[in-house]
């Protein structure tokens, strides 16, 4: 199992600089030597960059859930060639003093609707009186009718026809007061106030991750490496965001992944490798030869760790949406971009600095110097200590931690999901307010319907079959109306014969129905419907859209691809793992301990943002019973590389060690305790900048940066500081362990120096 570690053993010696430096160590010696052409084409790079890329988040596509191929997408597809027709993309709510049936009220919102219907981009505009005033339309209390307006081509020209339209229709017209809420209006108050939220957010973490980097790094001069880096990291990945959308769609959503990551990976990284350094010039060495051991180890790992964490994000590749797509594009450009300006840009920073790295120092406030700082390093200090504390009693420290760790998770057993709509934005949100009239004052979900799409029938000669499946779907539970080409009918019967608002749902093949219910869309019942309609027989092929349907459709296509996601992380993992290592059990060692940090991260999810437990510490937000369906995925990639980030810094100092005295029980003391400070340091640092998000305004901005935030946190405390200090002490020797084919496999192609 190990013994313990001698005082000599404890104490870390240095080892002279090879003659001819080789591999990143050449690396870090030439950037050394050549510090102010790096730095100047890294200007240079960000001066052309900064008006390429500041502007990305208007040129970005706002949808993306979408599952390309479902049934649902074929359908909207046919709806928007074919029929020019389908669910409403906007809902006109329209308020009276008096009833809507007087007569200027009337006048006033047919003569609304006739001009909508005369708009650039609006392919269908109807309303209560132009549907012969029909009931459903009409509020309650008689004072409310809706106007429903459906817009032309993709998600892209819809928004910006909107973006053209609602300004013009919302407020006084006449007689009514017109508030705008459905699908387009609720996403483009999301989009709005996400960047809203965003610049909010940076404002805030902005000035805390600056102090606790000064706390941290103890001079302003040290202080500002990582933000330069931060920047660099930030701004190239909004051009690569630019560049990918001239190719394949990106979501605009991807931005608020991006800065959070960029900033708090450049921050990890340059910690790293600015901590090894002032080591180095504490050990002796000069400005080249500690840039050079720099890269060599820090930089080595820097490397590795980049590679580890975007091969996390990759996972959400396999997903067919492209708003879950663009969180991977955005994210594997952050992260190398981050991690090649640590380990280039960074180490060129250095040489110019050299020694005045610790100028301004902020700690002789204290009376503390760098030199005792870096000096701490070769004593045995609180990390140390708790390490060994936890390896005396490694069996009890790992089975109490795993258990509260999976009673925080139980939680997530329960979990239900949804997607975004209204209530995500706050009770001050127009758009919710809206929403929730109709709610409230109407009885159906006109702005929401199912569409059934009968693509192959003839409606001229098979108007009595298309009737007969009319009258059958509307006998189903749920179902208030079915509007189609032969009329409207409800419970089994006609109760409307056709009219002109009929003719939408002709074209010279096919027809469709428009199936109004009384449940919401994202819901359990309004997913049942969905398989309830799928389900009745039907005169022809029938492709069935809508809110609902989509949700379905994303649902089991998460379901299919997150076995392959889950495959390619854990994949990756063991591989790059081993070939770091050279062992099998830190692999998997390292897989189980990130899953479980990750345990109570999701029972959190579902106990605060599902069961709304908590609102006064993160902020108020509508409960509605679900997560978000794409939030976990994200949360899950996304959590696991930093899991992964923080566990290569670790075990790097572990292997350094291990390799120079061959005691597991040291290696993993003197580890943890030269990267302790480290990785708590980094991850109060990250999680500052993703809990700026719970000021957000929106539920998903707020559910992604405490969740991840709490997955730092947990990580690079309970998980770093216990559990993996109990684990390798149970394993003692084992660790390392590989079958002679896998250890000669790697001392051919593994990543020692």
């Amino acid at each position: 199992m190990g013994s313990q570690p001698s005082v000599r053993s404890q104490t870390p010696s240095t080892t002279a600089p090879p003659v001819v430096p080789k591999g990143l160590a050449a690396l870090g010696r030439w950037l050394a030597r050549r510090r102010l052409l790096v730095l100047l084409v890294a200007l240079a790079a960000l001066v052309v960059a900064v008006p390429f890329g500041s502007d990305v988040e208007s040129r970005l596509s706002e949808g993306g859930i979408t599952v390309p191929a479902s049934e649902s997408a074929r359908a909207d597809e046919l709806l928007n060639t074919r029929f020019e027709g389908g669910s409403p993309h906007l809902v006109f709510i329209a308020a009276a003093d008096t009833s809507i049936d007087g007569p200027e009220v009337s006048r006033e919102g047919a003569a609304l609707t006739e001009r909508l219907a005369g708009e650039r981009g609006v392919v269908q505009a109807a309303s209560y009186w132009t549907l012969d005033k029909a009931p459903t339309l009409r509020s309650k209390d008689g004072r409310t009718g809706l106007v429903m307006v459906r817009l032309a081509g993709d998600e892209d020209e819809v928004r910006k026809t909107a973006a053209r339209i609602v300004p013009e229709v919302v407020g006084e017209q006449g007689p009514l007061k017109m508030t705008a809420t459905g699908v387009t209006a609720v996403r483009m108050e999301i989009e709005k106030r996400s960047e809203e939220d965003l610049t909010k957010a940076e404002l805030l973490s902005g000035p805390l991750v600056l102090i606790i980097l000064l706390l941290v790094f103890g001079s302003v001069v040290a202080a500002s490496t990582p933000l330069a880096v931060g920047i660099l990291a930030v701004i190239g990945s909004f051009v690569i965001l630019r560049l990918l959308d001239m190719v394949v769609q990106v979501s605009v959503f991807s931005v608020n992944i991006t800065t959070a990551l960029g900033l708090g990976l450049a921050i990890d990284y340059s910690l790293f490798i600015v901590t090894r350094y002032r080591e180095e010039l504490a050990h002796g060495r000069t400005v080249h030869e500690a840039i050079g051991e720099s890269v060599r180890t820090a930089g080595r790992t820097v490397l590795f760790s980049a590679l580890t964490v975007a091969l996390s994000l990759s996972a959400m590749l396999v997903f067919p949406m492209y708003h879950l797509r663009s969180f991977a594009y955005s994210g594997i450009a952050v992260v190398i971009l981050a991690a090649l300006g640590s380990v280039i840009v960074l180490p060129a920073l250095l040489a110019v600095l050299g020694h005045r790295i610790d100028a301004l120092n902020v700690r002789r406030l204290f009376r503390r110097n760098a030199k005792t700082a870096a000096a701490r390093t070769d004593t045995a200090g609180f990390w140390h200590k708790l390490a060994m504390a936890v390896m005396r009693r490694p069996l009890p420290f790992a089975l109490t931690i795993a258990a509260v760790l999976v009673a925080l998770g139980l939680p997530f057993m329960r979990a239900e999901f949804g997607d975004s709509d209204d209530r995500v934005l706050p009770a001050s949100s127009p758009a919710y307010q809206g929403a929730q009239v109709l709610r409230e004052e109407f009885d159906n979900r006109e702005g929401s319907p199912l569409n059934v799409v009968l693509p192959d029938i003839d409606p001229a000669s098979s108007s009595a079959k298309v009737a007969d499946y009319a009258k059958q779907l509307s006998t189903v539970p749920g179902i208030t109306r079915v509007d189609a080409v032969t009329g409207s009918y409800s419970e089994g019967a006609q109760t409307a014969p056709p009219g002109p608002a009929s003719e939408r749902f002709k074209a010279d093949q096919g027809t469709w129905l428009s199936v109004v219910s009384d449940t919401e869309p994202y819901s359990e019942r309004g997913m049942d419907l969905v398989k309830t309609v799928r389900a009745q027989p039907a005169p022809d092929t029938v492709l069935v859209g809508g809110q609902a349907a989509l949700l379905v459709d994303s649902k089991a296509t998460l379901a299919d691809k997150l076995p392959w996601a889950l495959g390619i992380i854990a994949l990756s993992t063991m591989v790059l793992l081993f070939l770091f290592t050279g062992s099998l059990l830190i692999p998997l060692k390292a897989i189980v301990l990130n899953l479980l940090s990750l345990t109570a991260t999701f029972g959190a999810m579902v106990y605060v943002f599902q069961d709304g437990h908590l609102r006064w510490l993160v902020g108020d937000f509508t409960v509605t019973g679900m997560l978000d369906i794409d939030t976990p995925i994200l949360m899950f990639c996304v959590a696991f590389g930093l899991s992964m980030d923080y566990e290569v810094f670790l075990l790097s100092r572990i292997k350094e060690e291990y390799h120079r005295t061959g005691d597991n029980v040291s290696a993993v003391a003197w580890g943890l305790e030269r990267t302790g400070r480290l990785v708590t340091a980094a991850a109060a640092l990250v999680a500052t900048v993703l809990l700026a998000f719970a000021t957000s305004s929106l539920t998903p901005l707020k559910l992604l940066g405490v969740g991840l935030a709490l997955a730092v946190i947990v990580d690079a405390t309970l998980v770093r500081g216990i559990l993996v200090p109990a684990f390798m002490r149970l394993a003692g020797r084992a660790n390392w362990w590989a079958p002679r084919p896998l250890a000669r496999l790697h001392q051919k192609i593994g990543l020692d120096d």
